[in-house]
């Protein structure tokens, strides 16, 4: 899923076939996850996370979904905690924030180490010891906001206007690719080769518009490993 339509991007400035549109709609996606650090479309990651007295674990993603959650240890990561052994809320409730809420004060006598007589999940978590956790599940918002959606398609007319060559340069450049109108089309679709881990963070999506634009969504964690 793209963040915004080939029609806004054109009504923004982008211009070329279905094709070349679709190709800077894909750069300006990408620019705006470095940026804000954040997936507004559903989105599988694993996310490391800090354990906090109390057992909470803050999520700097929004979760929708969790499979997963294990002990990282120094060795390897820990055998999966079973689901009765957390909570998962969602900012998506109003009220609520993305964390996985490990229960410190339960038990499961099914369990080997969780026992009531041992202590149960506390004593469990205590003797492994780990000060984070692995989670795996999906994270993102369920569909781009629509400030992210205009977004999006300013900056895939910025991303073009930016890129697009001058006469001269194309004349210099004989194998370089452009249209009627000067703009590149030397431009391969990456998405079959899309990353599906975050992407590192950067300061600006490289349009001063686009970061005003985009500044309440940016993702605030100070949690790192993600």
């Amino acid at each position: 899923m793209a963040y915004c339509s080939i029609a806004q991007a054109r009504e923004a400035g982008c211009t070329g076939d279905d094709a070349v549109v679709a190709a800077w709609i894909t750069a300006a996606h990408e620019a705006i996850e470095r940026y804000t650090q954040q997936a507004f479309e559903p989105t599988d990651l694993v996310v490391v996370a800090d354990v906090a007295p109390g057992g909470l674990v803050i999520l700097p993603r929004r979760v929708r979904s969790v499979t997963s959650v294990m002990p990282v240890l120094e060795a390897d990561d820990g055998p999966s905690l079973p689901a009765a052994s957390y909570r998962v809320t969602s900012a998506d409730v109003l009220g609520q924030v993305d964390a996985v809420h490990l229960a410190w004060d339960g038990y499961d006598d099914l369990v080997a180490g969780a026992e009531s007589y041992n202590g149960g999940w506390s004593g469990l978590l205590a003797r492994w010891g780990a000060e984070q956790v692995k989670v795996v599940g999906e994270f993102g918002y369920a569909s781009p906001p629509l400030m992210v959606q205009q977004a999006c398609a300013l900056l895939a007319a910025h991303l073009q206007a930016k890129t697009a060559p001058s006469d001269a340069d194309a004349a210099q450049a004989s194998g370089l690719q452009v249209d009627d109108e000067g703009n590149n089309v030397a431009i391969e679709d990456p998405a079959d080769d899309a990353p599906s881990e975050p992407v590192a963070p950067s300061a600006s999506t490289g349009s001063t518009q686009v970061d005003a634009l985009l500044v309440s969504y940016m993702n605030r964690s100070l949690i790192e490993g993600v």
